[in-house]
């Protein structure tokens, strides 16, 4: 199945739905309907929400599950949340907040130092 397009090849402008047909009986409904933000999602990133909610949120088991660090997981959530239109959250980290993840096994001591010095 094709993905929607959302922005309009020739302006870049948001593109919109004008009609809705039912597969079963044919019904037709024409308007205008406007798509909602999770259609901005790449199809990568969107894999990545379905495999967050699987895991419900727990990005210890997602990183497991993905193989990517604890920083990697939190940039490609950022990455998701300003494509749906959130403004960008600065990273302001805790060195108290991130020994707590240590100790709780949610990342790793090297995980740590790559959360610390702010890269990924």
């Amino acid at each position: 199945m094709n993905k929607i397009v959302t922005k309009c090849p020739v302006c870049g402008e948001e593109m919109c739905i004008v009609a809705l047909k039912c597969p079963s009986c044919e019904t037709e409904v024409k308007g205008t309907f406007y798509l909602d933000e999770f259609f901005k999602l790449s199809r990568e990133q969107l894999n990545f929400v379905k495999l967050f909610i699987k895991n419900r949120g727990n990005l210890s088991d997602l990183g497991r599950e993905l193989n990517l660090s604890y920083p990697t997981l939190r940039s490609r959530l950022n990455e998701i949340a300003k494509t749906l239109g959130y403004p960008a959250e600065e990273e302001k980290l805790d060195k108290m907040e991130v020994l707590e993840k240590i100790e709780k096994g949610e990342i790793t001591p090297q995980e740590a130092v790559k959360l610390l010095k702010g890269g990924e």
